[in-house]
């Protein structure tokens, strides 16, 4: 990694962001959800990561951002029905349906309200479990603020990347995924090893997601580069690091 020229950091402002983990466990251990991003992506290109995105002008909160990340990069809706019951494709003609709706929000053609307004449904926010605060260092040329959530993958409902922004994507137990990563197998940005490390110290979704819910308000994490004089990464420092109070937060 080296530090590019053609920007003035200064000048990047820092986006909202919001990324959710889909766990489950039905089929034994805990799984996470998590996607191979397209090498051709402004940022995080090649990247294994949990659906997310920045927040749109139509997003009325990080929850609604989860929420609308999700259902277009990985085709879940997290919403229920006037009855409370939770959304399920379990038949072909409402996968087909979705999928369109699917399309057309991500393309910006329709806004996930208005998606979920046409077919009654209402949003599951209060289902989101807020676990992780990180903000990109500064000196890259795309920062964002990102809130990390952890929620339970629905019933009757397929998580696939949407071959666009994402070209692979896999269920993986937390462990075996930083085992991944560490050999080199996986690349990962250290917010996604993070939020794997908190997965790893639990058995279940619901012990998951009880303890995320217990963090209450996560601390936010802001790292630092140091760059040599030759413009390359030397080091990327976290909070507590020696050396970390020492440069300048932007």
């Amino acid at each position: 990694m080296s530090r590019r020229q053609d920007f003035d950091p200064i000048q990047v402002a820092i986006r909202p962001a919001a990324t959710v983990m889909l766990v489950r466990d039905h089929l034994g251990p805990l799984e996470v959800f998590m996607m191979k991003r397209t090498t051709k992506a402004a940022f995080a290109s090649g990247m294994y990561v949990f659906p997310g995105g920045a927040v749109d002008e139509g997003d009325d909160s990080y929850e609604m951002t989860a929420i609308r990340e999700c259902f277009e990069e990985a085709g879940v809706l997290l919403a229920r029905d006037g009855d409370g019951r939770t959304v399920r494709f379990d038949s072909d003609p409402m996968k087909e349906r979705f999928e369109i709706h699917r399309r057309a929000v991500h393309s910006g053609e329709r806004s996930m309200t208005s998606v979920l307004a046409d077919e009654g449904l209402s949003a599951q926010l209060d289902e989101l479990a807020w676990v992780g605060h990180w903000v990109t260092p500064f000196g890259e040329n795309r920062r964002f603020d990102t809130r990390f959530f952890v929620v339970g993958m629905p019933d009757e409902q397929d998580p696939l990347h949407d071959d666009i922004e994402t070209v692979d994507s896999t269920w993986v137990e937390p462990v075996d995924a930083l085992e991944r990563a560490k050999s080199g197998e996986l690349m990962m940005m250290p917010p996604t090893v993070a939020m794997l490390t908190f997965l790893i110290q639990h058995s279940n979704a619901d012990s998951a997601l009880a303890a995320a819910r217990a963090v209450g308000t996560p601390p936010k994490v802001l790292p630092k580069v140091v760059w040599s004089d030759d413009g390359q990464l030397r080091a990327l420092l976290m909070p507590g690091d020696v050396g970390y109070d020492d440069i300048p937060t932007r």
